[in-house]
């Protein structure tokens, strides 16, 4: 590592980095020796030499390092990623043996930030959000594919997040042919995944224990499965014998593959489908009067930055409030939020909110968070970005 490429942090910012945390921020810099341009590797150093490690510099980002090691000895090579993404690979194969897809790299949470690969049977995706894994794309390919041998790799590096560092939206193929509907099984639900246009990088694989969770609740409910995008909750509630299931996203594109995968499982005459704006349709199903037993609630992340927090809850608080005027004395509620922005008793303030607001009482059955293979450091909170709840509505009622 040249001397000439050497980012200084300010001592009154070392405490958050020596405990752990990988970003350095561009207020905590103090200077920066060399010319070092987006994604070229940097060492840190305290202002007085003290070697942090080294990591991805970005001249014009907010993050302006991404640690990738604290060894001075180790070098950022091909090696220090070959030994990561093997880390990360065994951990999976040791924790979920029988799932056919799954998040093999989950960016900082397996020491490789700016990095997602999930595996979707013989396929992966690779999403890159930071420069420095941007630029080695073609390099973490060939890696992968000495690792796993997948048929192909497709790219999905789509997210809004690439513009915080100047990178344009990719989609397309790192390695092999173009895949058409990939299929997988999820505990014993046949499915078709679109990993080209699918949500995310296909679908919401973070969101497993979750499901199995609403599927061992669901037996002989009315469900109405709100922001279902390919279907995933509804279909897991109808394999747990749910009497009928009301699937509802305002993308033709999601419910057409919610219905295909319906048909897939023999589930097409308990399942249906409505397309519309997730509080819309709530509103017009209460004008409908119809009522569930179970609602499930799965919206897009409501704010993806601090000062929009506020208007998040009021969205959060008004979605609540609508889904709990759908269920009846005993009903369930399954609600989650997927953005680390929103604290924990931040998000589920909103539901106590709505229940008073509803005059409907609830009991707390479970909460639950990302599934295992999204794993969570304790000192990087934006790791931990999943909240999830499931809520009895008492059975002493309240106002429709």
């Amino acid at each position: 590592m040249s001397e000439s490429r050497t980012v200084h942090l300010r001592k009154t910012r070392a405490p958050r980095v020596r405990q752990g945390h990988p970003w350095i921020f561009s207020n905590e810099v103090a200077s920066v020796d060399g010319d070092a341009g987006p994604g070229e590797v940097v060492e840190v150093r305290l202002v007085g030499g003290e070697f942090l490690g080294r990591g991805f510099y970005h001249p014009h980002s907010l993050i302006a390092v991404r640690l990738l090691t604290r060894d001075p000895a180790e070098a950022v090579d091909d090696a220090l990623f070959r030994r990561r993404l093997e880390s990360a690979l065994r951990y999976r194969e040791r924790l979920l043996p029988e799932v056919s897809a799954y998040r093999m790299v989950h960016g900082e949470g397996d020491f490789l930030p700016g990095l997602v690969v999930d595996r979707y049977a013989d396929h992966l995706v690779l999403q890159a959000f930071s420069a420095g894994m941007d630029h080695r794309r073609e390099s973490l390919a060939a890696l992968l594919e000495e690792l796993v041998s997948p048929v192909a790799i497709v790219e999905r590096s789509d997210s809004p997040l690439r513009a915080l560092e100047g990178l344009p939206s990719r989609v397309g193929m790192l390695r092999g042919g173009e895949p058409g509907p990939v299929p997988i099984e999820e505990d014993g639900v046949k499915l078709e995944v679109d990993l080209l246009a699918g949500q995310k990088t296909g679908a919401f694989l973070d969101q497993r224990e979750n499901r199995r969770l609403v599927r061992r609740h669901a037996e002989g409910a009315r469900v109405l499965d709100v922001f279902c995008h390919d279907g995933w909750f509804g279909l897991q509630a109808a394999a747990g014998g749910a009497a009928e299931v009301l699937a509802v996203d305002a993308s033709a594109d999601c419910l057409a593959r919610a219905q295909d995968n319906a048909k897939r499982n023999g589930f097409s005459s308990r399942h249906e489908v409505r397309q519309g704006d997730g509080v819309e349709v709530l509103q017009r199903l209460r004008k409908e009067r119809r009522r569930f037993d179970l609602v499930i609630l799965d919206p897009p992340s409501f704010t993806r930055s601090r000062k929009h927090v506020p208007q998040a809850r009021r969205a959060y608080r008004e979605l609540h409030r609508e889904a709990l005027r759908k269920l009846d004395p005993g009903g369930q509620l399954a609600t989650s939020c997927c953005s680390h922005h929103i604290r924990e008793d931040t998000f589920f303030e909103t539901v106590i909110q709505a229940s008073h607001e509803t005059g409907r009482p609830l009991q707390w059955v479970a909460r639950g968070m990302q599934s295992p293979d999204h794993p969570v450091l304790l000192d990087v909170p934006e790791t931990g970005y999943l909240k999830f709840g499931l809520f009895r509505c008492s059975v002493a009622g309240g106002r429709s």
